[in-house]
């Protein structure tokens, strides 16, 4: 039995986006980043947390008598949740019989998860698809990630890292060990600027994206594009010039940003950071597109 342990809020069957072919993608919970265009907001904090699907709710106050903190309250919207006093035990969640409240995120070891991906192998063989680890971040659970990657090359099984490359070298040093392929986040390159729309500095991300390079592991820069906080002509040169620099030849993917996981955000009874951003145009997509193949390199429009 492997009895390493991850925190683990989703896994996504028959996934197309996260890595070539079909894929079964794990997400992980826990992210040191907290960048405004989030679309995983149950993927920062990396402790369980209880979701509210206001569509579900019945407003009938069962799960305010269940919760031993009285951290739920009932009024007019539905219910509110005082996430300081929720201990996250989940009593109100066996008690909505409705199912309108939940608990994101558990504790599973490397065989749990194993025996869900193990189902999809036959598609992985003939789409040449495999096992991705998203987030959060895998480098905030590099070793769970390690033993669950080495388990999927031991069976002949692809593996691909999502990682917006925030974490110490050691960790980056243990992925890039059992890892196949490796998509990178590239969010701003300027410290200020990342620093304000990211919560962090930047400079970890650049060094662990040349450590990757180092390393020979094939690669994949990955920047989301999102109107008034990335998509300037001068953060796009930077970019552009940036991955040249450090990563040459690799293949760079445009992600034009979304509100896909704006809903998630008041399951959470969290505020949308970004309400008034809409996608970028497809024309500030190409010219986006334009300016990154300036600089040599193959660049794509993901949808």
């Amino acid at each position: 039995m492997n009895a390493v342990e991850g925190m683990v809020f989703n896994i996504q069957r028959y996934s197309i986006d996260d890595g070539p072919g079909v894929r079964t993608t794990v997400f992980l919970k826990g992210c040191p980043l907290s960048c405004l265009w989030c679309s995983n907001p149950e993927s920062l904090d990396p402790l369980p947390e209880v979701t509210w699907r206001y569509t579900s709710c019945r407003r009938c106050g069962t799960c305010v008598a269940a919760c031993p903190e009285g951290a739920i309250a009932l009024t007019d919207d539905g219910i509110r949740i005082d996430r300081i006093r929720c201990s996250r035990c989940g009593s109100c969640v066996a008690a909505c019989l409705p199912g309108a409240l939940a608990l994101s995120g558990r504790k599973m070891t490397v065989d749990e998860v194993w025996s869900v991906v193990r189902k999809d192998r036959d598609y992985y063989e003939v789409s040449g698809g495999g096992v991705t680890c998203s987030g959060g971040e895998v480098l905030a659970q590099p070793e769970f990630v390690a033993a669950l990657f080495r388990r999927c090359r031991a069976e002949g099984i692809h593996t691909c890292a999502d990682t917006s490359g925030w974490g110490s070298p050691e960790a980056m040093e243990t992925v890039l060990g059992e890892c196949d392929l490796v998509y990178f986040d590239l969010k701003h390159m300027n410290p200020a600027e990342h620093l304000r729309l990211c919560g962090r500095s930047n400079e970890p991300i650049l060094r662990n994206l040349g450590l990757t390079v180092a390393r020979g592991v094939p690669l994949v820069v990955r920047l989301p594009l999102v109107p008034g906080c990335n998509d300037t002509a001068e953060n796009l040169a930077a970019t552009g010039a940036a991955v040249a620099r450090l990563a040459a030849g690799a293949e760079v993917h445009l992600l034009p940003y979304h509100h896909y996981g704006e809903s998630k955000y008041r399951m959470l009874g969290r505020e949308y950071p970004l309400p008034e951003v809409e996608s970028p145009a497809p024309e500030a997509l190409e010219r986006a597109k334009a300016i990154i193949e300036s600089y040599g390199l193959k660049c794509d429009i993901k949808k």
